[in-house]
């Protein structure tokens, strides 16, 4: 794997045991291991691109794997300045061995580089949709072609997310600061949503996905609860609090498989929210926190006025509902691939990692003139295990993944939109039978306790 042949030999490296490796897994005294070297990042937790939360949930293991999936090449030269000694041991599973060897054919194959042809198409459409939707709301005075300018801004919303996240994965141009005004121009400046914030949620998905105390991608109280170990209460590591299933989520998570479309159809307004209160906050760390607000200011200013060329309320109000609704095709795509995948608890175990990306993640099984509208996320297995892999390779690295997870007995979770759908409504309804059956009452004043509930 990659290495330095010109580090420094320091008198002070020593072996460091895999026992003693985990007595430093805390903020202020936090150890990581590398590809049988270990460092100590203690000074570069609240320096670090991916955000703090990464490190601290998996402070004082191997993250090999971790490691070299999510980061560039670049990312190696870093590593030396915090080296404390060499590993002494490792603790490998039989799948994760397989998945190394395959990794490595891939690179050798080249399936870890692609072109951006395919993103000058994706471009084109975006720009031809954006400038349709605005001429029919300025130019028009029909109420339908007002209302197809909508669906055209939620498809361009959709594709613009889609190009944001590949932007963050694997960069689609050499130049980091270029890759900084891509991601603040189709996540900030067009759609409104902090590209910091969704970094930020992203890339503890990806580290500990479908993990109930540290996955946010999962934790939507008092609104859904895909688990009923959620019942008993877990403490959130991502908003660092206690996720209590009081009388109002048991309430909601009840009815969550009848109020899941119609909230996923305006849960837009759950992201604007969630990205202001981030770039405001400035307890946390946001890079770039000025040019994210001054594009989010820029979206604030173009989206009104958009809506208010349009002549009546009644009309204001359904354009936006609409584009919203169509762009929240997106918000469910997102919950297909993990509603009704395994879930786990406790500290990610970076050992467990490959595993579990199989075992929490579900594919979408469609036609490649279907690729489009999925962006990429059909492929979600693929793309947990190998996230620098180009969206454009990743229907080809399906033929390789499967017959691995066949090999170990994973769980290859695939199915159609339609039955991806079935699955997570049965997931959704399952736990809501559940939360129907607990003898807690319900409460007399909902509104109430829904406008003061946080979360």
């Amino acid at each position: 794997m990659c290495e330095f042949a010109s580090e420094e030999k320091r008198p002070k490296a020593r072996k460091i045991t895999l026992e003693e490796l985990k007595k430093h897994g805390k903020r202020e005294d936090l150890w990581l291991a590398i590809e049988g070297k270990v460092y100590n990042v203690t000074e570069w937790v609240d320096k670090h691109p991916g955000g703090e939360l990464v490190l601290l949930n998996l402070a004082g293991q191997d993250i090999s794997d971790i490691f070299i999936a999510y980061h560039p090449l670049s990312a190696w030269k870093f590593l030396p300045a915090y080296f404390v000694g060499y590993l002494d041991g490792e603790d490998v599973l039989e799948s994760t061995k397989d998945y190394r060897l395959l990794r490595s054919d891939l690179h050798k194959a080249g399936m870890f580089k692609g072109g951006l042809s395919l993103y000058y198409k994706i471009t084109l459409w975006i720009i031809a949709m954006l400038s349709t939707c605005v001429f029919g709301v300025v130019f028009s005075t029909n109420i339908f072609v007002h209302m197809i300018s909508a669906v055209l801004l939620g498809l361009a919303w959709m594709q613009s997310g889609f190009i944001g996240h590949d932007s963050a994965h694997f960069g689609l141009v050499k130049s980091r600061k270029l890759e900084i005004a891509i991601q603040l121009l189709v996540g900030n400046l067009l759609t409104g949503v902090s590209i910091g914030w969704w970094k930020r949620s992203h890339n503890v998905h990806h580290t500990a996905v479908n993990n109930l105390e540290y996955d946010s991608d999962l934790q939507y109280l008092p609104l859904y609860a895909v688990s009923t170990k959620f019942f008993k209460g877990l403490y959130s590591k991502y908003y660092e609090k206690k996720m209590d299933f009081d009388r109002l989520s048991r309430f909601l998570v009840s009815y969550q498989h009848w109020s899941f479309y119609p909230v996923m159809a305006v849960a837009r307004f759950l992201l604007f929210g969630q990205s202001v209160t981030l770039v405001f906050d400035l307890k946390k760390r946001v890079d770039y926190r000025v040019y994210e607000i001054l594009a989010m200011a820029v979206f604030w200013v173009w989206f009104p006025a958009l809506v208010f060329c349009l002549p009546t309320w009644t009309e204001r109000v359904a354009f936006v509902l609409i584009c919203f609704a169509v762009s929240g095709i997106q918000h469910v795509q997102f919950c297909l691939n993990h509603f009704s995948a395994d879930v786990f608890v406790g500290q990610p175990s970076s050992k467990e990692w490959f595993p579990m990306q199989i075992m929490g993640t579900v594919n979408i099984t469609c036609s490649p003139w279907m690729d489009w509208f999925h962006g990429g996320l059909q492929f979600q297995v693929e793309h947990h295990c190998f996230p620098r892999v180009p969206r454009q390779n990743l229907r080809k690295l399906k033929e390789f993944v499967k017959p691995l997870c066949e090999k170990h007995g994973l769980p290859y979770k695939s199915a159609t939109f339609w039955e991806a759908n079935v699955l997570m409504i049965k997931t959704l309804r399952a736990a809501a039978m559940e939360a129907q059956d607990l003898s807690k009452p319900v409460p007399k004043n909902l509104l109430w306790e829904a406008v003061n509930t946080y979360g």
